[in-house]
């Protein structure tokens, strides 16, 4: 499954909307997903599953890129 991660550069940063960044990853479970991203700096705000039409527009954005960790 594909999902969307919500995160700040460093857990040093106050969360501001502005400075929030997304990336792409494929992985089993949100817990894999933070296993994955552990060894990265990152202030995980959110992770969200991508199914069905939400994948779709989402695929249809030219910044979209599935990260491999």
């Amino acid at each position: 499954m594909i999902y969307k991660v919500y995160y700040q550069d460093s857990f040093d940063q106050v969360p501001v909307r502005e400075n929030t960044h997304s990336l792409f990853i494929e992985a089993d479970s949100v817990r894999d997903v933070r296993r994955k991203l552990a060894e990265k700096n990152y202030n995980i705000e959110f992770i969200s599953p991508l199914t069905g039409a939400y994948l779709d527009y989402e695929q249809q954005k030219e910044d979209f890129k599935v990260e491999t960790f």
